[in-house]
């Protein structure tokens, strides 16, 4: 008789494209969500926690990279055997979707204008690289309900102050704003109006997304017969024409040393089309209104080159891009690129009401600003751990257990080794690998005494790496307290490293 074939394990690895997240970088992604919440939240917006799963029809040909398989998104259909399948669901590829879904199921029971901020993870189905994962966290800001350009305008603003609660100072950050509308302007001069050209600008718009990436020449290639990566593989072209893709580079190309100069450019560009027109007027109203509130073109500025790939963005777009620069995987200076993008997209909600409702928001990458801070080295690599409370006798635990009671009851960190106790260096060690500031001693000896032995960890790292032996006698990293005075102790030293 054959054995039966043993099933065989699992392999432990993360799936390709995601990753997993510890203790210091899950706590400096909170803290950096909070200090945005805290902003969003100072300029009115409400919270709104969405579900992770939609129907793809809320999805719509919303979708990214549509030249990517499964259309950019993680999709399943429910009891797909069944003799009546049933629907087709998605995990959520960003937060807008959902948001337009919300608005347009509870709008009766909503405000209007709406204004509302989420965090959360988004899933997308794309093919994976350097820093480029498939689940990745955003943080949004939307007002549903205002087609006033003082919605835009204050979507900017607050994408400024954001980016400076968290870090990135003045000077390392530009908000680049355009509006779609000009560029539709452009393209009906280019002769692609029409839904009969609609494929073409599509590519257009896909391909001047990616202008920071590929440059201009690899932009050029796209809107003419395609184009060839590193890899091999080869991306289809838009196929214009010279004379297109002239008009194209060349809105590309407006931006002038002010921003009356560069509308000025744009208008010459637009001609005689009324939406170019009207982007360029918007545009305008979008600066004077960013002047008047002391957000000049040291942080905010109109720059035509802004396009977001996305379909559905109908008026102005901004994104956010760190201008410091960094060293590549290959050691390769460049600049960090974009952290944040959105826009207008007044056709979004339209689909599931047939109305037209206008919106305007943006979406933060929290990851990609985590990335950038610790390019800048502002990010401390060592997270503080818990005070470990050593155990030197098992059969006192619940004394050990008192003591982190005690610490915890007065907020501060903390937690009994529950390890084997039998070696005490190795109960230093956990204490190490766990970045803990302090351990607290208490033997038969101490207990006897009323008193505890407490560890400053991070002087005593210090001492031992670079003191001497005078100095390790004058700095001493242990201290002898009473019972009663171990946490007003354990506060002192936490305090020396905040």
């Amino acid at each position: 008789m054959a054995k039966p074939k043993k099933t065989p394990r699992p392999k432990a690895e993360t799936p390709r494209g995601f990753r997993d997240y510890f203790g210091a970088e899950v706590t400096r992604r909170s803290e950096m969500l909070g200090r945005i919440a805290a902003v969003y939240h100072r300029y009115g917006f409400d919270a709104l926690e969405s579900a992770g799963v939609e129907r793809v029809e809320a999805l719509g040909k919303f979708l990214p990279d549509v030249d990517r398989p499964n259309e950019g998104v993680f999709a399943w259909q429910e009891d797909a055997e069944a003799e009546k399948p049933g629907d087709w669901l998605a995990l959520r590829y960003d937060l807008t979707a959902p948001l337009a879904r919300v608005y347009a199921q509870h709008r009766n029971d909503l405000p209007t204008p709406y204004r509302r901020y989420a965090m959360g993870p988004v899933w997308r189905n794309e093919k994976p690289g350097p820093g480029r994962y498939r689940q990745f966290y955003q943080c949004d800001a939307d007002t549903v309900g205002s087609g006033s350009v003082a919605a835009d305008a204050e979507i900017c603003a607050m994408l400024a102050d954001c980016l400076e609660e968290v870090g990135i100072a003045r000077g390392d950050y530009v908000v680049r704003v355009n509006n779609r509308k000009v560029l539709n302007g452009v393209l009906e001069v280019a002769g692609l109006s029409g839904d009969d050209k609609e494929t073409e600008r599509g590519i257009v718009l896909r391909a001047i997304d990616k202008l920071d990436r590929l440059g201009a020449e690899g932009v050029r290639a796209l809107l003419g017969a395609g184009r060839k990566d590193e890899s091999g593989d080869f991306t289809d072209g838009a196929g214009l024409d010279d004379a297109q893709a002239e008009v194209v580079m060349g809105f590309m190309q407006a931006k002038r040393d002010s921003a009356a100069e560069t509308c000025a450019r744009l208008r010459e560009l637009v001609g005689d089309s009324a939406v170019g027109g009207a982007g360029v007027d918007e545009l305008e109203q979008i600066g004077a209104l960013l002047g008047a509130g002391g957000y000049g073109p040291d942080r905010i500025e109109i720059d035509p080159s802004v396009v977001r790939g996305l379909g559905y963005y109908t008026g102005p777009v901004y994104e956010a891009e760190l201008t410091f620069e960094i060293t590549d995987d290959k050691g390769r200076k460049r600049n960090f690129g974009s952290v944040a993008g959105g826009g207008r997209y007044d056709d979004l909600v339209k689909r599931f009401t047939g109305q037209e409702v206008p919106a305007t928001g943006v979406s933060i990458g929290v990851d990609r600003l985590l990335a950038a801070l610790e390019a800048k080295g502002r990010l401390d690599d060592r997270a503080e751990g818990p005070v470990v409370v050593t155990v030197m006798d098992r059969d006192r635990m619940a004394d050990y257990q008192a003591m982190v009671a005690e610490l915890r009851a007065e907020g501060i960190r903390a937690e009994v080794y529950l390890g084997n106790p039998k070696n005490f260096g190795n109960q230093l060690k956990y204490a190490d690998k766990r970045h803990s500031p302090v351990a607290i001693i208490e033997g038969g000896d101490e207990h006897a005494k009323g008193v505890v032995q407490i560890k400053d960890l991070v002087l005593g790292a210090r001492i031992a790496q670079d003191a001497t032996l005078e100095e390790w006698r004058d700095r001493p990293s242990q201290y002898e307290v009473a019972r009663g005075d171990m946490v007003a102790k354990v506060r002192e030293i936490l305090e020396l490293y905040r």
